[in-house]
């Protein structure tokens, strides 16, 4: 693992990991749409290229064969907001997931490794309860489950082990998307109302910097065909973590729980676990929540 493609690679998580990877002696070719990156800073081990995965063909013509040995895939669009809902752009996300995978290979890759996401377990759960009526919030983790199916036997077919990372929730500077942590430290910058569900759903959070190096552990050390859950190591009710946060961010604020309907499905804390991470790649996370959010309110702040 010398020589890296990462896709995604200017993004919140993918700059992160592109970094890790730098810091660790490997050279890192960064796809991504901009023409020029925003995060990164190109030098003697990062190359910088303008790619759109939607046009497959122009990618293997502008990226040099047999040269890469691994390529890493985030691009993925609409992972926040009223776009998580769309179907028709989470379905194209799976079939572009594919494709890349199927470019990986011809361009001489070994593994493929795809950010999943721990979503793709409630999917599963949701979808198979008789007689469930799982929300649109559902649909792009059900767009992640049907890439990682259909890879799975993509990759078994044209001989390319297949790695699957699945994230919990990444948080952590840099962030600009409207998720849980971002939305609630900004509420308690500006002495908004915290309004939640009763938040006795089973939760978990990880710094971006342990999602990085759990990026690079399990595509150093992870096993063919298996899936990693990237967690904290401290899952538990989301109340809990809500609790921690505003102790350490914002003690004068009073959070008012079960405002908010759930209308999730609740997955036992064994969902979370990341035992199997910590046994094959030796993955261990750093930076713990109350210490994590103080860092990313300090820094939303001033952004």
């Amino acid at each position: 693992m010398k020589n890296v493609i990462i896709t995604g690679a200017d993004g919140f998580v993918g700059s992160y990991t592109v970094k890790y990877f730098i810091e660790n002696s490997c050279k890192v070719l960064a796809l991504d749409m901009s023409e020029a990156p925003r995060r990164l800073t190109v030098g003697e081990n990062l190359e910088y290229m303008q790619c759109d995965i939607s046009n497959i063909a122009t990618m293997l013509e502008k990226i040099p064969h047999d040269v890469y040995d691994t390529f890493i895939h985030f691009a993925w669009a609409g992972s926040a907001g009223e776009a998580r809902i769309d179907y028709n752009l989470q379905m194209q996300n799976a079939l572009k997931t594919v494709e890349c995978m199927k470019a990986a290979k011809e361009l001489g890759c070994s593994r493929f490794v795809c950010a999943g996401s721990i979503m793709e377990y409630e999917v599963e759960a949701a979808i198979h309860s008789q007689g469930s009526h799982p929300g649109m919030g559902y649909i792009y983790g059900m767009g992640k489950h049907v890439a990682h199916c259909m890879c799975k036997s993509v990759a078994a077919n044209i001989g390319i082990d297949l790695l699957w990372p699945m994230i919990t929730n990444a948080y952590g500077v840099g962030e600009l998307s409207p998720r849980f942590v971002n939305t609630t430290l900004r509420k308690i910058i500006n002495g908004e109302p915290l309004q939640f569900t009763a938040a006795t759903q089973n939760y978990d959070f990880v710094y971006v910097s342990d999602v990085a190096k759990a990026f690079y552990l399990v595509t150093k050390n992870g096993k063919p065909f298996c899936e990693y859950v990237i967690g904290s190591g401290d899952a538990k009710p989301l109340k809990q973590f809500i609790l921690e946060m505003i102790d350490s961010c914002g003690p004068e604020c009073t959070p008012l729980f079960g405002d908010v309907l759930f209308t999730g499905t609740n997955m036992p804390l064994t969902t979370f676990g990341i035992a199997d991470i910590k046994a094959d790649c030796g993955y261990e996370p750093e930076i713990n929540f109350s210490q994590g959010t103080k860092m990313t309110m300090d820094w939303l702040k001033t952004a």
